[in-house]
């Protein structure tokens, strides 16, 4: 399979009009019978020109357009009554995303609650914890032993067996929908395992699913396109080709030999895609998170990664989901530099067409920045010159994840403040494994490349706060400093607009987990030291209010209440950010029609004083504690300060 070109011209053989219209005609037969058909038709209408255009830029229209209808047809007509009410209210309130009051939960259903009937009976810990959005970790059924933490998937189509039956599944999302919580799972677009259907069949042969993947008889093509590609897992799986001896051939393999790379300039594949994104809507997802869109393109002579046509494609996937499923959004997994992530929200023709929402990487790794630092100035350049994006998207905004910190602090944005960005990666990945004298960290090293020395990092959010080397030392002082800075990181997060994300086992401040190393299918990746189970005789004795947990459990709850209170913090509301001349105090603020919003926050352990001039009024309220605060001359900020100020109730 040698790597196809991209089609670039907009011209078809009858043209886009007819396309569109032939189309229509066909949607409007096959629906005759169905109640809500000039809904559709009229989504259609809305969204064809924008699903021909995404196609058009990729692919031959004309031959595939027929197909792809047909598709649509079928998930709109296996649509439960429920789903398609669920539609016609999202349609109401296309920005639900975007709400203050949209607070998500990141987590693995087996660590979690052991199951999807276990997920279920927790729904009441989510509500008391205000959350309204709710990411499940990979749990579409994976290859089995080492998968990738489940990103290697065999089957699109059902669960693990161990978490429950695809019925468990379509009830735990109906049940959440009743409970006001949207349901969010991952959908790998650029691989499948080697054990998926499609590659098992081009394992025995069959041509057609051959041509889904990119399978070369020679290192040639290979060889020439390592040239350029990064390795992503230099440790365990280096090289991004695999040689596979059923096919006589070399099969790109980005991520690990299980994984294959799919092969996205085959419409075929971006119609399997289709389907199976129709197919989940059905079981109840009400979001997509879109793991490694960022590979799905390849072209010679770059990295893959962030090709144009991944905007084109997934404008194409979004119209389609808008025209069967519209109560369906889209995530994008984009971990990648602050140049090209916007690029995922929309920019330029693809402006409000793409995802809806993006992991906000950037934040999290400048927040860590900063407190290793004790200084905001890099976090306050960097984020400022962000490039705007649509009104009608949002970051996902993170201060810990499933998955590693990689140190992205561009030389550029370094330069601008007078650091070095190399020098700064390589304290960065000291600091946070605890190879930096004064360091309060507990994280190790993920992936230490020794050509590159690119170093990232794995850790619990309250490991790398501090909380875990305060436990250590039973030192009290360092405990409550540390979970100040655990708080205030939070409370950036939650500040910073868009949707907030509270990663599994943080509102209890829960530290890094060692026994992966008792697991074989896990002890070589180093990723599941924070990615712990749920302790449920912690949340309950959290609840009390009092310890380390029940400190951090309740003040998680004061950040959700007073953001859920603020519309303000709408997502299409932007902030701007300074520091004060120092650099340790960061100041966010948010202009809203119902109220403006100023943001304190001390990046260090130590107080600092900060003019009020121009920042504070006299007399303010503060959300988080819900007290008033006066404000006049030098004003000092405790450490770890975390501050949401208004002008006086």
């Amino acid at each position: 399979m040698r790597l196809r070109p991209s089609k670039k011209s907009q011209e078809t053989s009858i043209g886009a009009a007819a396309v569109i219209a032939a189309g229509r005609t066909q949607l409007e037969l096959a629906l005759k019978e169905d109640v809500s058909r000039q809904e559709i038709l009229n989504r259609y209408d809305r969204y064809a020109q924008d699903l021909y255009d995404g196609l058009s830029a990729v692919y031959e229209v004309d031959a595939m357009f027929p197909d792809l209808i047909r598709i649509i047809t079928e998930v709109h007509r296996q649509r439960s009554p429920q789903l398609r009410h669920r539609d016609q209210m999202r349609i109401l309130q296309p920005d639900w995303f975007q709400q203050s009051s949209a607070i998500g939960y990141v987590a693995y259903a087996d660590l979690f609650a052991r199951n999807l009937v276990g997920v279920r009976s927790k729904i009441d810990y989510l509500k008391e914890l205000g959350v309204t959005y709710l990411h499940l970790m990979p749990l579409l059924t994976p290859r089995p032993g080492n998968n990738d933490g489940g990103y290697a998937v065999m089957d699109y189509r059902s669960v693990r067996s161990d978490l429950g039956t695809l019925e468990d599944f379509s009830r735990l999302a109906e049940d959440l929908h009743n409970n006001g919580i949207s349901l969010t799972i991952d959908l790998v677009l650029n691989h499948v395992a080697a054990e998926h259907e499609w590659a098992v069949k081009a394992q025995a042969g069959d041509t057609k699913y051959r041509d889904y993947f990119y399978a070369y008889s020679d290192r040639t093509i290979p060889d020439d396109l390592e040239k350029s590609l990064p390795e992503i897992f230099p440790t365990f799986a280096p090289g991004n080709f695999t040689f596979n001896s059923a096919m006589q051939a070399w099969v790109w393999t980005t991520f690990n030999e299980w994984q294959w790379d799919v092969n996205w300039s085959n419409p075929n594949v971006f119609m399997e895609y289709v389907d199976v994104i129709g197919f989940l809507a059905n079981q109840g997802v009400d979001c997509l998170r879109l793991d490694a869109i960022a590979f799905i393109w390849k072209r010679m002579g770059t990295n893959c990664q962030n090709q144009p046509e991944v905007h084109s494609i997934t404008q194409a996937l979004r119209a389609a989901a808008h025209i069967m499923a519209p109560s369906l959004i889209f995530k994008a997994e984009a971990i990648v530099g602050p140049r090209d992530v916007v690029h995922y929200l929309g920019q330029g023709v693809h402006a409000g067409k793409v995802s809806d929402l993006a992991y906000h990487n950037s934040l999290m790794v400048q927040i860590w920045s900063a407190l290793a630092a004790r200084d905001g100035r890099l976090l306050s350049y960097a984020l400022n010159n962000f490039a705007a994006i649509p009104t009608t998207s949002a970051w996902t905004t993170y201060l810990r994840c499933h998955d590693d910190i990689g140190w992205a602090i561009d030389d550029a944005d370094a330069a601008a403040i007078g650091i070095s960005g190399p020098a700064h990666r390589s304290f960065l990945a000291d600091f946070y494994a605890n190879e930096f004298a004064g360091s309060f960290a507990h994280g190790v090293h993920f992936q230490s490349n020794a050509e590159t020395g690119d170093r990232r990092t794995s850790g619990s959010a309250a490991s790398l706060a501090g909380v875990e080397a305060a436990l250590e030392s039973g030192d009290s002082a360092e405990l409550e400093l540390a979970i100040s800075r655990l708080i205030a990181s939070y409370a950036i997060v939650f500040g910073f607009g868009g949707l907030p994300l509270l990663y599994m086992g943080d509102e209890l401040g829960l530290i890094n987990d060692r026994t992966f190393l008792d697991d074989p299918t896990k002890a070589d990746d180093n990723r599941w030291i924070h990615r712990p189970a749920m302790n449920w005789d912690l949340v309950k004795n959290a609840r009390s209010g009092k310890g380390a947990t029940g400190t951090i459990l309740t003040t998680f709850k004061s950040l959700v209440r007073a953001r859920q209170e603020l519309a303000s913090f709408h997502a299409a509301t932007p902030t701007s950010i300074s520091t004060a001349a120092h650099g340790a105090v960061l100041i966010f603020r948010r202009e809203h029609a119902a109220g403006n919003l100023v943001e304190i926050f001390n990046l260090s352990e130590t107080t600092h004083y900060i003019d009020s001039y121009g920042v504070f009024q006299e007399k303010m309220f503060e959300h988080i504690s819900q007290s008033e605060m006066s404000f006049y001359g030098l004003v000092p900020i405790p450490p770890y300060a975390a501050w949401w100020l208004s002008a006086k109730k």
